[in-house]
């Protein structure tokens, strides 16, 4: 449950106030529109017919209508039909805070529970259920017995303005439990109740009409308590109840919120329009070191804007590294969009008030900034709003692709490989290729356009933000044994999660079962949900690029007076990963007349894991700490080793390589011209011969390629 704020509480206004705020709003009992007199106003209103025309009139205000109801005039021969609603100018309404944790476990009671798992606890919004419904997490709180007795109470723990309530129903694939009628009553001392009336008997709610639309009831007025208590009086099979409401402490809310004052960026939600308008701002400001570029276009046509953060934009540096962050994959984890969005503000003005820390990075990372991947999905959860979307609303593209899940499965090519011994001697550890046929297959066209971007950079960093819970998820995705790089990506994970303010506290536990990273704010992805086919898979397997998966907390779509604080807690983790791009060792790979080596294979002793150099022969490989044996490869030459030592500070090691013709190249070379093979060919070629049938086109693929 969420209560609502004392922002949209119910007043009255003169035709001069109406005049005087401009902009549309809307307050319980008055409804206000820009440009329009009252009068003009009023005849508008009682002139509808419908919740179109309602929706129309409003357009451009941050207003819902819920109900029309009609009565007749007797100058007129059709009814004419009232809003039976308080209106709310939503982004003054932030949530009390059960979704996004803020309201903690000991603050929610129940009369009864059905079973452990279907505690009070588990009565906030969008709480997912877990797959065995028999465990201890349930989607819901679900009282027993079933009947009008029972009640769900949050404790606020100080007076609070209460102007609303949202209530969902239980998270399961097998249920349809949710509680369709309800009376709300309050206390100050959780002992005298009083319920809510409507001057004439207690007022009923009309809860849900099924088990994943959350539905708002607002009140007439708001009411000032610390203590609410839902109390079901009508459902659909089980008693079982997600709730949320908005209310505002009668201390400023705000001013929980506040941010440092060098931070003066836009704190609000963008749409599409207002994303692509704020990122151009950005670039006029900074147009020394910005580019804005799109990668590809959604599946409705919308460009997926990016921008490039870099001294020398639109141009890669050899020597410097690329990083990249990513957000909105799921159109409905909007707070990686507005972070990114902060990000970009953050870095043009440290950029230009000459920010010491923020200049190195600038320097020398070229960053990459993509706020939404998913743009036509963003579109309809924004339409919906940080309060009224469910768990699950545009989570899809248009097409109804997970874009996350929906890259090519190189794991189990690799790991077939690997079990028939081929790796490294007949395929590579490393950039494995596409299948022929996953491009023509179920790939959406976001995905094809992500993809077609990792190849044209080389990558060597990045993560994609996502919301739902609060980790950081590494890979594999898939359930198998760990990365060679396992080491590695526990470092990178860690120093964004210890450098979140709240992702390690441990007394916050887990957005909806048990802390599964013990504290840390870390975990594997197989061994938490694994996935087949997802992007951090991929990107390993077919890139240089180490990505992980950032979660940054329980409320996908918080409220946009959460985002200052959401900034804060973020801003310190997302310029310390970035950092860790420069970690490991790093170079170029010439031949012996200075010229740049591309596509060189950089091995490490130890980990089965190569990297490739870029066009410039430059690489980067990100190792921890230590002392490692680095060999440099390329097709025609010899290779070379060299010792190279990481240490704890921050910056690569330089360890370039300089390679000399291969004297074995050019016996090919001649014996190719004599009609005759080298043995090692003719081996592999025989070897190819006694292969199963099924597999004889990756020998006789990796022949050809050779020859």
């Amino acid at each position: 449950m969420e209560m609502f704020c004392a922002g949209c509480r119910a007043s009255r206004a003169s035709e001069e106030e109406v005049g005087r705020r401009g902009r549309g709003e809307a307050e319980a009992g008055l409804f206000k529109t820009p440009t329009l007199s009252f009068r003009t106003f009023l005849q508008r209103l009682f002139s509808l017919k419908s919740k179109n025309a309602f929706d129309r009139l409003f357009n451009g205000c941050s207003a819902r209508c819920f109900e029309l109801v009609s009565f007749w005039n007797i100058c007129r021969t059709d009814p004419v039909y009232v809003p039976l609603c308080v209106l709310l100018f939503l982004s003054e309404c932030p949530p009390l805070g059960l979704e996004s944790h803020r309201v903690e476990d000991d603050q929610l009671l129940a009369s009864s529970q059905s079973h452990h798992g279907f505690a009070a606890q588990r009565g906030r919004l969008n709480m997912q259920g877990s797959d065995n419904e028999e465990d201890l997490y349930g989607g819901a709180w679900c009282a027993e017995p079933e009947e009008t007795s029972h009640w769900f109470e949050v404790d606020a723990r100080r007076e609070v303005e209460f102007t609303g309530v949202i209530t969902q129903g239980r998270n399961s694939e097998q249920n349809e439990d949710f509680v369709s009628s309800y009376h709300v009553a309050f206390s100050n001392d959780s002992r005298d109740w009083t319920v809510l009336h409507d001057g004439y008997a207690e007022w009923l709610f009309y809860g849900n009409v099924d088990k994943d639309t959350p539905v708002m009831s607002q009140f007439a007025v708001p009411v000032v308590a610390r203590y609410i208590r839902i109390l079901p009086q009508s459902w659909n099979g089980s008693l079982c109840l997600q709730s949320r409401g908005p209310g505002l402490s009668t201390a400023d809310y705000r001013s929980e919120n506040e941010v440092n004052p060098s931070d003066d960026l836009d704190f609000r939600h963008h749409n599409y329009k207002e994303m692509r308008q704020m990122m151009k701002v950005i670039n006029e400001e900074c147009p020394n070191i910005t580019r804005i570029y799109n990668i590809g276009k959604s599946s409705q046509g919308l460009k997926m804007y990016a921008m490039e953060i870099s001294d020398n934009p639109g141009e890669h540096e050899t020597g410097e590294p690329e990083f990249r962050y990513t957000a909105g994959l799921h159109g409905n984890e909007a707070l990686g969009r507005e972070l990114l969005l902060l990000l970009m503000q953050f870095l043009c003005k440290e950029y230009n008030d000459e920010n010491p820390r923020v200049r190195r990075l600038v320097d020398g990372v070229r960053i990459h900034l993509v706020p939404s991947l998913n743009p036509d999905a963003y579109e309809l959860a924004y339409e919906m709003g940080s309060e009224m979307g469910n768990w699950a609303l545009g989570h899809w593209t248009e097409e109804g692709y997970d874009i996350f899940e929906n890259f090519p499965d190189l794991n189990s090519i690799l790991w077939g490989a690997e079990e028939r011994g081929w790796v490294p001697r007949i395929m590579p550890n490393h950039h494995i290729p596409l299948p022929d046929n996953f491009l023509n297959g179920s790939l959406a066209v976001e995905t094809k356009a992500i993809i077609a971007w990792m190849e044209r950079n080389p990558f060597v960093l990045g993560a994609n933000l996502q919301g739902g819970e609060k980790l950081v998820a590494y890979p594999f995705d898939m359930q198998r044994p760990p990365t060679p790089d396992d080491a590695m990506f526990r470092w990178l994970a860690m120093s964004y999660a210890h450098s979140h303010l709240t992702m390690t506290e441990t007394y916050r536990g887990s957005c909806h079962g048990d802390d599964i990273t013990a504290g840390q704010g870390i975990t594997n992805r197989a061994s938490w949900k694994p996935v087949v086919g997802s992007m951090n898979d991929f990107s390993y397997l077919h890139t240089n690029c180490f990505e992980l998966s950032i979660f940054l907390g329980c409320d996908k779509f918080p409220h946009e007076s959460e985002l200052p604080l959401e900034w804060e807690n973020n801003r310190e983790a997302l310029l310390s990963f970035i950092e860790q791009v420069n970690r490991g060792v790093k170079g170029v790979v010439r031949d012996v007349e200075g010229n740049p080596l591309s596509n060189a294979t950089i091995s490490v002793e130890g980990i089965r894991h190569d990297v490739r150099t870029a066009v410039g022969g430059d690489y980067w490989r990100l190792l921890n700490p230590g002392e490692y044996r680095v060999t440099a490869k390329a097709d025609g030459y010899t290779p070379q080793t060299r010792l190279c030592m990481v240490g704890y500070d921050t910056g690569a090691t330089p360890c370039s390589f300089t390679l000399a013709k291969s004297n074995w190249d050019r016996i090919k070379q001649i014996m190719a011209l004599n009609g005759k093979r080298p043995i090692r060919l003719f081996s592999e070629r025989n070897l190819a011969l006694k292969a199963r049938p099924e597999d004889r086109f990756v020998f006789w693929g990796k022949f050809f390629i050779e020859n």
